[in-house]
């Protein structure tokens, strides 16, 4: 179970973009790296080039999030709504007549589950 997921927000705790937040938008798992809304800004330069079948995409500079590392976020406390440590706890679910072991996030600054 990965401790950072899509959608979590998260504060970014070194490098340039440190103390930025964001939502995490893609989870590079083979990597070990992020790709964090509005962190890690980069420039790209693109040509001009003609997609087949008549379409044709514009060239110039975009401006793209770059992947950053996981070592480099920290995940944002629910409650406290500063960067937190995450925790697992395991308790007993009940699904379809049958008792199993959930492993469920937890912040460990407020000890509040992680949605």
């Amino acid at each position: 179970m990965a401790k950072i997921k899509k959608g979590d927000l998260v504060v970014v705790i070194s490098g340039r973009d440190k103390g930025q937040t964001g939502r995490v938008l893609e989870v590079q798992a083979e990597t070990g790296r992020l790709v964090v809304e509005g962190v890690q800004r980069v420039k790209r330069h693109s040509k001009v080039t003609e997609a087949g079948r008549g379409g044709s995409t514009t060239g110039g500079i975009e401006t793209i999030e770059a992947p950053i590392h996981v070592s480099n976020v920290m995940l944002v406390d629910p409650e406290t709504k500063k960067g937190t440590r995450v925790g697992y706890r395991s308790e007993q679910v009940e699904r379809d007549g049958r008792t199993r072991t959930a492993r469920v996030r937890v912040a460990k600054r407020s000890g509040k589950d992680i949605s």
